[in-house]
C-alpha cells in the first residue's frame, strides 16, 4: 500500500499531477490544522463509504503539528488511498486548497475541514448530488433548511458582507463562505485561479460566476477551530481588492443609459405638458400614457444607436417589441403610483411624474440590458443566468440537518374536475384544465392517479430569490418564490398517486397550472407507460398519418388550419401528440394558440367582433417577442412565476379549440407514415436521417419546455424505480422504435407555403414543383 501516498516538494508551488491507474472518481482535499486523531477518524468513517464512488484523499501537510506523521501511519492501514501534499506552513487556506485541485485526479473534488465540524459520510453525497443535479457546485449550506448554526450572528455578518460586495456573483448561495463543498474539477479554469485567495470557494465563485449551483443543508458539529477577528478583516480587506479588479462594462452602460433616460424624461415631461397643462386639457393619467408613447419611441433610437452600439441579439423590430412591452408594462405600475402622488400627497403632475420615472430607473435598466439586449462580458466574466436557488436533501446518508416536506392543512378531498388521457393518466383536479377539456371524464372517482389540489405551499417569510427544494424521502419537490404563501409557489410528491398542491395565486392561473407543472409531470408519467408526449401536429391526410414538427412560432398552427379546411385533413392535434412505439399515434387535441395573422392565413371568421377586438392584445402580450422577453425575465432574479400567473390572469392567452375555429374531424388514432420538419428559407426539400429525425424531434421537443421551473423541478422527478436521467433514456428508445418506419423530411419555404407543398409531396411519385432537392447535412 506504500505506493499509495505521493509526497510533493514545497519547492514547487504548483506541482504536476502524478498519473496513478485508475483515477478515482472523488478526491477528497483536507487542509491542514486537523488534530492527529481527528485525521483518523475522518479516513475512518470515509472508509465506511469506499464502498460507493472510487475515493482518494489528499492531506495539505503543512508540517505545523503531527497530522503529517498520523497519515503516513494510516496509508498501509487505509482502504482509501492517501496523497500528501507538502506546502509552506502559514500558508491561506486558498492556496493549499489550489494545490489540491492541482493535484486532484478525480472528476469531483470535495473540499472539507478536519476537525470534524463537517461530517464525512457527507463527502461523497455531494459529489453523487452534483452528478445526478447535472451542477457544478453542490455546497454544504449552514443556512439552508433546517441546519443548526453555532455562532450564528457572527456568520451571518460576515456572509452578508461578502454577498454585499459581490451581489450578482454570490448572491445565489446562501453560504458562500462554506468550507465543505463539492466541485466538478473540469468547470474550473484553474488558470484563472490562484494561490492567494483566502476563502476556497468564494473565490471559485468570483472567479467563475457562470458555474451552476445546488446547496445542501447541513449541521455544524463544534470544532477546534474558530474563526478570528483579524482572519474577518483579512478575508474583508481580499474580497474589496477582488471586487475592484473586476471589469467595469455594466458600469459604463449604466452611466451611458443614465444619461439618455434623462432626455427621455425630458421628451416625457415636455409631452405632458403639451397634453395636460397648454394643448388639450387631457386627464393627467390619458397624458402620461400618451407621453410614455412618445419617450418610448425616442429611447429606443438613442438606446439603439448610443448605448448598445456593438453586436447586439436580434433585429433591431425585436428589440423594438420587447422595449415597448417593457415600458407599457412599467406604466401599468407607474400609473397608481402617479395617482397616489398627485390625488393623495398632492404632488404636481410634472414633478409626480418624473419622480415616479426616477424609481423606475433601475428596473428599466437591470431588464433592458439583460433581457432585451443581452450581456456582452466575455463568457468567463459573464454572471450565471439561472438565479433559483437549488437545495437537495442528502438522504439517509447526510447529515442530521436534512429536510423533509412541510405539510399544509388538509386540502379537501373532492375533485370537480377529472380527465382520462388514454394510456397515459387520469386526473383529478380543483383546478379545471381548458387544455384538457377533450379528455373529461366525470364519471370517475377522486382516485386519479395525478391528484391537483389548492393549498398552502412555501415559506412564512419572503424570500431574496425562488427556491428549489428536492426533498428524498418521501420523494417530493417544492418551487417557492420571493411573496412567501402570496406566491405562485407549488408542491409535487411522487408515489402512488402523484399528489400537486397549487397556492392560491397560482390556481387562479390555470393555464400557468396545466403548462408549466402538469404538462412536465404528463410527459414523464407517459413514458413510464410506455408511450412519449412528443411536441409535434398530427393529421391523417388522405389515409396517412402525417406528423409536422417546427421550432416555436414557425407557422405551424397556421399550415395544419389551412390542412384541415383546403384539405379536409383530419385533425388530431397541433402542438402535442401521444407516440406509441408500435408507430401509432393517439389524438392530444388541446386548443390551439392562435393570431392574426394565423386566423387570415387559415381564412377563418368564426370569431365574434369582440373576440377579434381582443385578440390584437392577446397577440401581442403572446407574441414570439413578448414570450421572449418573458424568457429572458426569468434569467432576473423576480417571482417569475408570479408574474406569469398575473399576465395569464390579465390577459388570457388566445386559445381556441380547432372545431371552434372551423368545422373538423377529430381522429381519436392514426398510424404515422410521413413526418415534415418546416423551416423557413428557400424552397427546398430533403430527406432525413434517423439520427436528424430524432435529433431534430428531441431538439423540438425540448424547446417547448423553456420556460421555468421546468429545468429546476423537473430532474427531481421520480416514477416508479426510474428517476429522471431513466425515463429520458426510456423516452429515447420510445422515439427511435416510433420512427423507425416513418418517411421523413425536411420542408423550408420562405412564403408560409407548407399547406401547399405538403399535399404534393405526399403522392407517390409526384414532381417537387418549385421545390429544390438538397442534400441533407
Amino acid at each position: 500500500m506504500q505506493e499509495n501516498t505521493k509526497e510533493e516538494s514545497e519547492l514547487d508551488p504548483i506541482p504536476t499531477p502524478i498519473d496513478i491507474k485508475p483515477s478515482p472518481e472523488i478526491s477528497v482535499i483536507i487542509p491542514p490544522a486537523i488534530e492527529a486523531d481527528d485525521f483518523a477518524i475522518i479516513v475512518r468513517r470515509l472508509s465506511l463509504e469506499h464502498s460507493g464512488p472510487s475515493m482518494e484523499i489528499l492531506f495539505v501537510d503543512d508540517g505545523d503539528d503531527g497530522a503529517g506523521n498520523a497519515a503516513r501511519s494510516l496509508v498501509a492501514r487505509s482502504s482509501v488511498p492517501i496523497r500528501l501534499i507538502h506546502r509552506a506552513p502559514g500558508e491561506r487556506r486558498g492556496g493549499v486548497v489550489f494545490a489540491g485541485l492541482v493535484q486532484a485526479r478525480g472528476a469531483w473534488v470535495v473540499v472539507m475541514d478536519g476537525d470534524l465540524r463537517h461530517p464525512p459520510a457527507l463527502a461523497p453525497r455531494l459529489a453523487e448530488i452534483g452528478r445526478a443535479r447535472d451542477v457544478d457546485v453542490v455546497i454544504a449550506s449552514r443556512f439552508a433548511g433546517a441546519a443548526v448554526v453555532s455562532r450564528r450572528w457572527p456568520c451571518l455578518l460576515s456572509t452578508a458582507a461578502v454577498k454585499v460586495l459581490f451581489p450578482r456573483r454570490l448572491g445565489r448561495p446562501s453560504d458562500p463562505l462554506s468550507g465543505f463543498f463539492a466541485v466538478r474539477r473540469a468547470a474550473l479554469d484553474l488558470d484563472r485561479s490562484g494561490p492567494e485567495g483566502f476563502e476556497s470557494l468564494t473565490e471559485i465563485l468570483v472567479r467563475h460566476p457562470g458555474l451552476r449551483l445546488a446547496e445542501v443543508p447541513f449541521g455544524t458539529q463544534a470544532g477546534r477551530h474558530t474563526a478570528s477577528p483579524r482572519a474577518g478583516v483579512t478575508l474583508v480587506r481580499h474580497l474589496v481588492r477582488s471586487r475592484a479588479l473586476l471589469p467595469k462594462h455594466r458600469l459604463v452602460r449604466a452611466g451611458a443609459f443614465g444619461l439618455v433616460g434623462l432626455s427621455g424624461l425630458a421628451v416625457n415631461t415636455a409631452v405632458l405638458w403639451l397634453l395636460h397643462h397648454h394643448l388639450a386639457n387631457l386627464h393627467y393619467l390619458l397624458a402620461a400614457t400618451l407621453a410614455t408613447e412618445a419617450s418610448t419611441a425616442w429611447l429606443i433610437v438613442l438606446t439603439e444607436t448610443l448605448v448598445y452600439r456593438g453586436a447586439k441579439s436580434g433585429s433591431v423590430a425585436s428589440r423594438a417589441v420587447r422595449s415597448f412591452l417593457l415600458n407599457h408594462a412599467l406604466l401599468v405600475l407607474r400609473l397608481p403610483m402617479l395617482t397616489l402622488l398627485v390625488e393623495g400627497i398632492g404632488l404636481g403632475v410634472l414633478s409626480a411624474n418624473a419622480f415616479a420615472l426616477g424609481l423606475l430607473f433601475l428596473v428599466r435598466f437591470v431588464v433592458t440590458d439583460t433581457a432585451i439586449y443581452g450581456r456582452d462580458e466575455p463568457p468567463s466574466t459573464r454572471s450565471a443566468g439561472d438565479p433559483v436557488r437549488l437545495v437537495v436533501d442528502p438522504g439517509p446518508a447526510g447529515s442530521p440537518a436534512g429536510i423533509t416536506p412541510k405539510r399544509s392543512s388538509r386540502p379537501a378531498r373532492y375533485l370537480p374536475y377529472r380527465y382520462r388521457i388514454p394510456e397515459v393518466a387520469t386526473i383529478g383536479s380543483q383546478v379545471r384544465l381548458p387544455e384538457l377539456d377533450y379528455f373529461r371524464a366525470q364519471w370517475l372517482g377522486n382516485d386519479t392517479e395525478i391528484q391537483i389540489r389548492v393549498g398552502t405551499v412555501g415559506s412564512r417569510r419572503p424570500l431574496p430569490r425562488a427556491v428549489v427544494t428536492q426533498f428524498a424521502g418521501p420523494p417530493a419537490v417544492e418551487y417557492s418564490e420571493h411573496l412567501a404563501r402570496f406566491g405562485a409557489n407549488f408542491q409535487v410528491c411522487f408515489g402512488g398517486p402523484i399528489k400537486v398542491v397549487v397556492s392560491p395565486s397560482l390556481g387562479r392561473s390555470p393555464h400557468v397550472v396545466y403548462t408549466n407543472i402538469l404538462e412536465a409531470l404528463l410527459r414523464f408519467v407517459a413514458v413510464s407507460r410506455g408511450v412519449m408526449l412528443l411536441h409535434s401536429a398530427c393529421l391523417e391526410l388522405d389515409g396517412l398519418g402525417v406528423l409536422f414538427s417546427a421550432r416555436t412560432d414557425t407557422g405551424k398552427t397556421g399550415t395544419v388550419l389551412r390542412l384541415v379546411r383546403e384539405h379536409g385533413a383530419k385533425f388530431l392535434s397541433d402542438d402535442m401528440i401521444v407516440v406509441h412505439g408500435d408507430g401509432r399515434a393517439g389524438c392530444f387535441p388541446k386548443p390551439l394558440t392562435i393570431s392574426n395573422h394565423t386566423l387570415r392565413a387559415a381564412h377563418s371568421d368564426d370569431l365574434t367582433r369582440l373576440e377579434w377586438r381582443r385578440l390584437w392584445l392577446q397577440s401581442l402580450v403572446h407574441s414570439r417577442q413578448g414570450r421572449r422577453l418573458g424568457l429572458s425575465l426569468s434569467h432576473l432574479n423576480l417571482p417569475i412565476m408570479s408574474i406569469n400567473a398575473l399576465t395569464q390572469r390579465i390577459v388570457p392567452p388566445p386559445k381556441y379549440a380547432v372545431d371552434r375555429l372551423m368545422p373538423c374531424e377529430i381522429s381519436s388514432e392514426t398510424r404515422l407514415t410521413d413526418l415534415f420538419v418546416i423551416e423557413r428559407g428557400p424552397h427546398a426539400v430533403a430527406d432525413l436521417s434517423p439520427e436528424e429525425v430524432m435529433s431534430t424531434l428531441l431538439a423540438n421537443t425540448e424547446d417547448a419546455y423553456q420556460f421555468p421551473p421546468f429545468s429546476h423541478f423537473t430532474p427531481s422527478i421520480v416514477i416508479g424505480e426510474d428517476d429522471h436521467q431513466a425515463l429520458r433514456e426510456k423516452e429515447r428508445e420510445i422515439l427511435s422504435a416510433a420512427v423507425r418506419g416513418i418517411k421523413a423530411r425536411s420542408l423550408a419555404t420562405p412564403d408560409f407555403s407548407w399547406a401547399d407543398e405538403i399535399p404534393r409531396l405526399l403522392v407517390p411519385g409526384a414532381a417537387g414543383g418549385r421545390l429544390t432537392p438538397r442534400r441533407s447535412a
